[in-house]
């Protein structure tokens, strides 16, 4: 707005005036004019001077356990979309609470209608999640389909089932399972079961996704993974350390770059391929823990993820503030 550029001192005792009613005394526009016995529109304009003159500044605080700032540094940093810091409570699998809770709500408030959501198998951070989440009163994603093999053993398979029907159910979508697991035995049978009808409609999804819900993990892998039977053999992890694999999404392994590390079991592996994932809008990466540390900056520094739901020690880290890098 154009503004005088010497008022007058009584202007000015006016201005102050109006602002401090409006803005520390919380009263309304009308109730301001109706006691200064001035318009409405005037009070309206002397608020929107205030502001110009610099008389009224306003500051964001956030609250305790909310880290804006991090969280914008995260996202330039590593040309992330967005991304979500928490507070946690310990360390180790003592993070996944928070990190459950968070993603819970981020996909409350993104998910809008239409998405196509493809989920990773064999995390026990995204199942916790979808469990903390509430359904929605209408759809508002087509399907959700499983992007690495969600077979496994027949103790952790319902897993894999619940974490995907669980969230179809929630967002009003259609599930879409894939029956096989993620690692096979030979580049033959691998290619025997893609062809497979039931498969191959999968596969063929992976195409129409625009959302990727996906864990980050680490060479070690995780208690679930193993017990799954989808974890690699330690011949294959002692490849991956002389590679300089230093973690994976959805059994692509990466270095400390996020440059793809090709081991000698990738042939075995059914499930979507790094270019696939990368085509994705919106690839969601949550992961948290020290441990973890080297494998997530691998994943935003490789493009796998481009928003990030992790804990505040990861944060620092990834920004190099004051802790220890791993």
């Amino acid at each position: 707005m154009a503004i005088a550029s010497t008022p007058s001192p009584d202007h000015l005792r006016l201005l102050v005036k109006v602002a401090r009613m409006y803005h520390e005394r919380g009263l309304r526009q009308p109730e301001i004019a109706s006691q200064l016995n001035l318009s409405q529109p005037r009070v309206s304009r002397l608020l929107k001077e205030a502001v110009a003159r610099g008389v009224v500044r306003t500051v964001v605080v956030s609250p305790d356990g909310v880290h804006a700032e991090m969280e914008e540094a995260l996202v330039e940093q590593y040309d992330l979309r967005d991304a979500v810091v928490v507070d946690t409570d310990g360390v180790g699998p003592d993070v996944i609470p928070a990190l459950a809770a968070a993603t819970a709500t981020y996909l409350d408030a993104t998910l809008k209608g239409g998405d196509v959501i493809g989920i990773s198998s064999w995390s026990a951070t995204l199942l916790e999640a979808v469990n903390a989440m509430r359904a929605k009163t209408v759809p508002v994603a087509e399907e959700v389909v499983q992007i690495v093999g969600g077979s496994g053993s027949p103790e952790v398979q319902l897993h894999a089932t619940r974490l995907t029907s669980r969230l179809a159910e929630l967002t009003g979508a259609r599930p879409v399972f894939a029956p096989s697991a993620a690692l096979v035995h030979s580049r033959e049978l691998r290619d025997l079961l893609s062809k497979e009808p039931a498969m191959a409609e999968v596969m063929k999804s992976w195409s129409r996704l625009t959302l990727a819900l996906l864990g980050i993990g680490t060479l070690e892998p995780s208690p679930l993974l193993r017990r799954s039977g989808n974890a690699i053999e330690p011949a294959d992890q002692r490849q991956l350390e002389e590679l300089g694999a230093v973690g994976d999404v959805c059994t692509r392994y990466f270095d400390a770059d996020g440059r793809p590390v090709e081991a000698d079991f990738d042939d075995r592996i059914i499930g979507i391929s790094p270019d696939q994932l990368r085509a994705v809008e919106r690839r969601i990466g949550v992961a948290g823990g020290e441990s973890k540390i080297a494998a997530i900056r691998g994943a935003v520094r490789g493009g796998w993820v481009n928003i990030l739901i992790t804990d505040v020690e990861v944060a620092r880290a990834l920004l190099n503030r004051g802790t220890r890098l791993r």
